[in-house]
């Protein structure tokens, strides 16, 4: 099973996102994701919250063993803070990767769907991955059409119950309350511990995925409806130690330093 790292990256005062995407371009770096680190929908509340929760972070970068992140790019130089962590990734995702993400993000807008809960379910908290008036009003910078991709971290309860429960979750938002909704779960792995890599939590983070979803309304549909929220309180929820989410906006897959594709 290939290993792949995810990692957040801080940049530094002297630099920018377009220097530093320039610089990786003209290495011929290939990592399987760039994407612009955009807010966080979910925090986690008991792991790894003092390196994540206390960094604006700019960029998610995941990279394969075969092609790691150049250790001259995470100096001082270039950034200020990094965070990573490691996981097996089936073949099966990572063969054609690239070609499969390519077509996600440049689909055509005719065939995307349309938001459909007229009246959302909200919550006060989006800690429960649910709706809030403050989400639902949330403007993405790169633009409401495009694309965006959803870092999740998972812990899960002790137990083969916990991962019964997400497994079916997962089922489900892979069969309906996701797809009807272009959802899509594009990378999905199992932490790997003790790889070297900095900040990496070897106790407590079990998997790591990276959601596609084709706008960032198409997301807040799903959350603000009760066909999701049926699923998630009843299978997703009880499964979870700890969590988070971070949404991002993936940047061209050639790393052109002003063009975004979300």
């Amino acid at each position: 099973m290939p290993l792949a790292t995810v990692h957040l990256v801080a940049l530094s005062s002297n630099t920018d996102i377009s220097k530093f995407l320039r610089a990786l371009k003209s290495i011929s770096f290939k990592p399987l994701v760039i994407s612009h680190a955009l807010r966080w929908i979910v925090q986690p509340e008991q792991l790894s919250t003092d390196r994540l929760l206390t960094t604006k972070w700019d960029l998610l970068i995941i990279t394969q063993t075969s092609s790691p992140f150049p250790d001259t790019y995470l100096t001082k130089d270039w950034v200020s803070s990094h965070w990573s962590i490691s996981a097996g990734i089936p073949s099966s995702i990572v063969n054609g990767f690239e070609d499969r993400n390519k077509k996600l993000l440049d689909a055509n807008q005719s065939d995307v769907p349309r938001p459909a809960a007229s009246q959302p379910k909200v919550a006060k908290s989006a800690q429960g991955l649910e709706a809030t008036p403050e989400l639902l009003q949330w403007q993405n910078p790169a633009g409401a059409s495009t694309p965006v991709s959803m870092l999740n971290l998972l812990a899960f309860k002790p137990g083969p119950e916990a991962h019964e429960s997400y497994k079916k979750y997962g089922k489900a938002f892979a069969e309906s309350i996701g797809s009807k909704r272009g959802g899509l779960a594009k990378i999905v792995g199992k932490v790997v511990p003790g790889q070297g890599t900095e900040g990496e939590d070897a106790e407590g983070w079990d998997e790591v995925a990276l959601a596609h979803y084709p706008n960032f309304a198409m997301f807040m549909d799903m959350l603000a409806s009760e066909d999701y929220q049926a699923v998630n309180h009843r299978d997703r929820l009880p499964a979870l130690r700890d969590t988070c989410i971070l949404c991002t906006s993936e940047v061209d897959p050639v790393l052109h330093a002003d063009k975004a594709r979300l």
